[in-house]
């Protein structure tokens, strides 16, 4: 296996601290407003497609088409955020394992203008059914509990796309299997919006952190009327 040089991010950027903390100095509230941008990208994502459309009749990529529809709606709702940026399908230079391998690959990231090593990622699962989470957990176990992903963040999370099912038992599901503790968001009471915490094994010699919070969303696919959306 041929080792890994450094990437041009790797090179211009040497100084990687936590995405959150580097938000919360910005504005203290900054990660609730960046799930909030996700939650009113869901409400457009919902009015200009899903209750268009039955949803029923889609087979294919479901997850790539519905991940990309909803990033360019979370970006329409960014136009006043000068601190990060988001983008659909971003490579994580940082834990890729060979010059040969392919980086490990983000479905949403924000990234920071200042820093673009530093990135707050949402990985997306399709759940065709409430009891359908084996692929998301395995996500959360292999991959962010790892530090394969989000290695610049303390805080990251999950887009459950559910299909058929009631996310309260969805998110039992999540919660045992896993396992972990599933708590609500104070800032998102009236959402399908959950956290958990977590210790993570930080690989030998990385300063990582070591404490991370996954935020679980749960965005229905088959839609409802648009006049139904709970606000943020």
């Amino acid at each position: 296996m041929l080792k890994r040089g450094k990437t041009i991010p790797e090179v211009r950027w040497k100084d990687t601290p936590d995405f959150v903390e580097l938000a919360k100095k910005w504005k203290p509230d900054a990660i609730t407003n960046l799930l909030k941008f996700v939650w009113e990208g869901y409400d457009l994502l919902v009015s200009e497609v899903l209750s268009q459309i039955n949803c029923d009749e889609a087979k294919e990529q479901l997850e790539r088409s519905i991940t990309q529809s909803l990033e360019r709606r979370i970006h329409k709702k960014m136009t006043d955020c000068h601190f990060f940026y988001v983008q659909h399908e971003v490579y994580e230079f940082e834990t890729s394992k060979s010059a040969q391998a392919q980086p490990p690959q983000y479905d949403i990231a924000f990234i920071l203008y200042e820093n673009e090593r530093i990135i707050w990622p949402l990985e997306a699962k399709v759940l065709e059914t409430d009891g359908a989470v084996g692929d998301y957990i395995k996500e959360i176990n292999e991959n962010f509990i790892t530090c394969r992903y989000a290695p610049f963040s303390s805080q990251g999370g999950m887009l459950g796309y559910l299909f058929s099912g009631d996310p309260d038992k969805a998110f039992t599901n999540i919660e045992t299997k896993i396992p972990c503790t599933l708590n609500d968001h104070p800032d998102f009471l009236t959402r399908d919006h959950k956290t958990s915490d977590h210790q993570r094994v930080v690989p030998p010699g990385k300063s990582y952190p070591t404490e991370f919070r996954c935020h679980h969303l749960l965005l229905k696919i088959i839609a409802t009327a648009t006049n139904n959306i709970p606000s943020v």
